[in-house]
């Protein structure tokens, strides 16, 4: 389940590869045309065959996720879903499931913090930070290395938006840094309103504006205020996505980027993901949000996200041997215990909330011959959503206002790590 509409709709594809790439890779299954969502025949997973009975196609709304979810769980028989893409829809999803505690629901991408913080559904697993983990440190950083003592943070008004919002200002206030917050709704193409709210004078700009409007936001803003200059610009995963990179402008270059991939790894645990996309989806596609193979898209969070939700439920199937009887108990309890060690970015494990532990990665955007690309420089292994303590199932929801911009002492400040490329 994913989006082929809306803001995130051009993912629709990576999502739905990285998913099968796995089971093509390592269950078996062929693909039957070069663009994933032409789907999968064959592959079995301890013994028994896999099928599958529909994708969703949500428009990252609650409703549509809400919508779809019922439909392939209600008409089309689905035991087990994977999805959605995006946070107000994993809110949905994850409530939905405790409606259907007898089956299985595996997060996509979606980083609402609340999924699992809040919700909190037995049966819903997610096996990809939130939002917020995935910008531990650049707070930290822009505070101790750029100088930054005060910040614009500028976020989607929804709930991936304000989450990931959420991480950069805990961790930059943490640091001893303040904020100014704006609000664009969800697939704002005019941006003139909010860039004219932007102080005249501020030390850095956080972006949490995602999809389509990542692009129409940073291209808006030059126009209107030139350039940004150096060490003032910092943003979220879609600053450094691949198929954003691909169209992003030279103005850009420098910006800090929070996410959990690192595209300078050469470690074996990332050279066997990447295979596993070339030997599942060799052919170049237009079906991609960039043009080309999947493997291309190995570090999107929309690609590798997707595939290790396919990873984690065929190794806890394969623990149970395919039992999905009795409520599926034996496969939630699997779930809850399973780990993903030779992950292509780090190490993967569960919290009690059924929600990752995860390594966060910093990175910055360079431009070579002319062409963009990132450089990761620094690692924070362990994060995990209760943020150092200011985030628990009681603290208020990341929204408008939230989280409270407080001092507080994180076990990474200072000590973020050196990026590894080994």
């Amino acid at each position: 389940m994913s989006d082929c509409a809306g803001a995130f709709g051009a993912f629709y594809n990576a999502d739905i590869g990285g998913a099968q790439a796995y089971f093509i890779a390592h269950d078996g299954a062929k693909a039957n045309g070069p663009a994933p969502s032409s789907g999968i025949t064959g592959g079995t997973i301890a013994g028994h065959p896999i099928k599958i009975v529909g994708y969703g196609c949500a428009n990252d709304t609650a409703a549509s996720a809400l919508k779809e979810a019922r439909r392939l769980v209600e008409s089309n028989g689905a035991q087990i879903l994977i999805g959605p893409l995006s946070g107000d829809e994993s809110i949905a999803v994850a409530n939905y499931s405790k409606t259907q505690p007898k089956l299985t629901f595996i997060n996509g991408t979606a980083g609402a913090q609340d999924t699992t913080l809040k919700v909190r559904s037995p049966n819903f697993f997610r096996f990809n930070g939130d939002g917020a983990q995935w910008n531990a440190g650049v707070g930290d950083i822009a505070y101790r290395k750029l100088g930054w003592r005060n910040a614009v943070v500028i976020m989607d008004d929804y709930a991936f938006g304000w989450t990931s919002a959420a991480g950069f200002i805990a961790d930059f206030c943490a640091a001893g840094g303040k904020v100014t917050r704006l609000y664009p709704p969800r697939g704002t193409t005019d941006y003139s309103s909010y860039i004219a709210q932007i102080p005249q004078k501020f030390d850095g700009l956080f972006s949490a504006v995602g999809g389509t409007g990542t692009l129409a936001f940073l291209k808006q803003y030059t126009q209107s205020r030139g350039a940004f200059k150096k060490d003032t610009l910092a943003g979220n995963i879609f600053l450094g996505d691949p198929a954003i990179l691909a169209a992003i402008h030279a103005a850009d270059v420098g910006a800090l980027v929070g996410q959990p991939t690192n595209e300078d790894t050469t470690s074996a645990n990332a050279a066997a993901y990447i295979s596993a996309l070339k030997q599942a989806y060799p052919a170049q596609t237009s079906s991609l949000p960039k043009p080309g193979t999947l493997a291309a898209l190995a570090n999107s969070v929309f690609t590798v996200n997707y595939y290790d939700a396919a990873w984690a439920l065929d190794k806890a199937l394969t623990a149970v041997k395919g039992d999905l009887s009795n409520g599926q108990s034996a496969l939630h309890a699997a779930l809850a215990k399973t780990s993903l060690p030779d992950a292509a970015y780090g190490p993967i494990t569960l919290d009690q909330n059924r929600q990752a532990i995860v390594t966060n990665y910093i990175a910055q955007v360079t431009q070579t011959g002319g062409k963009p690309g990132i450089h990761t420089i620094y690692a924070v292994p362990n994060v995990d959503q209760a943020f150092g303590g200011l985030f628990t199932p009681t603290t208020p929801s990341p929204g408008r206002g939230q989280p409270a911009c407080v001092k507080h002492k994180l076990a990474w400040q200072g000590k973020e790590q050196p990026a590894s490329f080994h």
